[in-house]
C-alpha cells in the first residue's frame, strides 16, 4: 500500500517471499523494485530478468521462496488486467493494490489458473486473524 501510493501516477511493483504450505502461502518479506518500463508506466510494469533472478537469489538466501508479485493499479480497480493475464504464470500470488488520487485502497491477490483462462482470487489474511 505505501509504495503504491509513493508511486502513485505510475505503478510500483515488487515481489513477495514467504513459505508455502500446500493451499496457503505465508508471505513474511516483501522487496520495491524498479518498474523497468519504458513507457505506459501508469499502467504497466515491468520485471526485468535480471530482477527476476535476483529474487529468486535472495529468497534463497533468506530460505524463503519466492511466492509471486505486487503492483500497483493507480486510478483503477484491484482487478488483473487483460495485460496482468497475458503476462502472469501459474502457482505465483499475484497482490495488487488499487490507488485512488494518492490514497492506497482496495488490495487484493489472485492466482493464474494452470490452463490460463483467468485468474482465481485468494484470500488475504493477516497474521493476526
Amino acid at each position: 500500500r505505501r509504495h503504491g501510493s509513493g508511486s502513485y501516477g505510475e505503478e510500483a511493483c515488487g515481489v513477495l517471499f514467504g513459505t508455502n504450505h500446500g493451499d496457503d502461502k505465508e508471505v513474511l518479506a516483501l522487496e520495491a523494485l524498479a518498474n523497468s518500463r519504458d513507457g505506459e508506466r501508469h499502467r504497466r510494469f515491468l520485471i526485468t530478468p535480471k530482477d527476476y533472478e535476483r529474487a529468486e537469489s535472495l529468497a534463497s538466501q533468506r530460505g524463503m521462496e519466492l511466492l509471486g508479485f505486487y503492483h500497483s493499479h493507480p486510478d483503477h480497480p484491484a482487478h488483473p488486467s487483460e495485460y496482468d493475464l497475458r503476462h502472469a504464470w501459474p502457482f505465483f500470488s499475484y497482490i495488487i493494490v488499487s490507488v485512488r488520487e494518492g490514497e492506497p485502497g482496495e488490495v487484493r491477490s489472485f492466482v493464474l489458473r494452470e490452463d490460463r483462462s483467468g485468474f482465481d482470487e485468494e484470500e488475504i489474511r493477516s497474521s493476526g486473524e
